[in-house]
């Protein structure tokens, strides 16, 4: 397991990636997104306090940061504005940043719904498009001192050396955030399995992943019940839990430090016993 990581901070918190494993959960609250959407809503109206109750599940199962987001983002979404993703994410942040003292990620590629979570209450930004989005996005996350999650993925699937290519655009948005100023530790890294990728190119990222962690950032692996298992398995997003841990574990052993999951405690419960069985030295 590789020993690459740095003592990253989220919030108040220290993270470190070096040596531990920690799970990001994913808190949707959207009526479209792939598996979970519309659970926080009756009719088109936001219900806080279920989502509260869920934050607490979550929690209370080992969740280390949670994920808020208020666009789905599965293949063939449909983009909303700036508005309608803001009163939908606010209202959750504001309620968990009064309730709980855990460090809030809000996934959004937009800098003026990340100025609103931010003033919410938000510690990272977890930005799909690795910050080549929107232009003001990693100054705002800069003058804020937040931490962000650089994901990659391009607007065509168009790729003469895949791994190669992939590290190429991931540096290119790392050179995004050092011109903005978002301090070194403050960025992690994240493959992008399921954007802008075929089933078997997301297979390959998830066996590459060491080739990832050597950039020194620490990594998170989102695989949870995406379609790669979908299509490897045969399987709907309802029975796509083993799938997702057979990816959490070799993700670990690849040198991943977070995992974003829609199932905390089983996650949680692989993570350790992988941990358990690797130690510091790998096997």
């Amino acid at each position: 397991m590789s020993e690459t990581g740095i003592l990253m901070k989220i919030g108040s918190k220290y993270f470190d990636t070096a040596h531990k494993s920690y799970i990001m959960g994913i808190l949707n609250v959207t009526p479209d997104s792939f598996s979970d959407g519309g659970r926080f809503f009756t009719g088109k109206k936001l219900n806080v306090d279920e989502a509260l109750k869920t934050v607490k599940r979550m929690i209370d199962e080992g969740m280390d940061i949670l994920d808020v987001g208020g666009e789905s983002t599965r293949p063939g979404y449909t983009l909303i504005s700036d508005d309608e993703e803001t009163e939908r994410v606010v209202p959750v942040i504001e309620a968990v940043r009064r309730e709980f003292d855990i460090p809030i990620s809000l996934d959004t590629y937009k800098s003026a719904v990340a100025e609103a979570g931010i003033k919410a209450g938000a510690d990272l930004i977890n930005d799909i498009w690795g910050l080549k989005y929107d232009g003001k996005m990693g100054e705002v996350i800069a003058r804020n001192g937040l931490s962000v999650c650089i994901m990659h993925n391009r607007r065509e699937p168009n790729y003469v050396n895949f791994t190669e290519d992939v590290l190429r655009d991931i540096k290119e948005s790392l050179s995004i955030a050092e011109k903005a100023g978002i301090s070194r530790d403050r960025i992690m890294l994240d493959p992008g399995v399921g954007f802008a990728k075929s089933r078997e190119q997301n297979l390959e990222i998830i066996r590459k992943l060491d080739e990832l962690c050597k950039l020194g950032f620490p990594v998170l692996l989102g695989t949870s019940r995406k379609s790669v298992i979908g299509l490897t398995l045969d399987l709907p997003v309802n029975e796509r839990l083993e799938g997702t841990l057979a990816t959490t574990v070799i993700g670990r052993m690849k040198g991943a430090s977070f995992f974003r999951v829609h199932d905390i405690k089983e996650n949680r419960r692989v993570l350790d016993m992988t941990d358990a069985v690797c130690g510091e030295g790998g096997f």
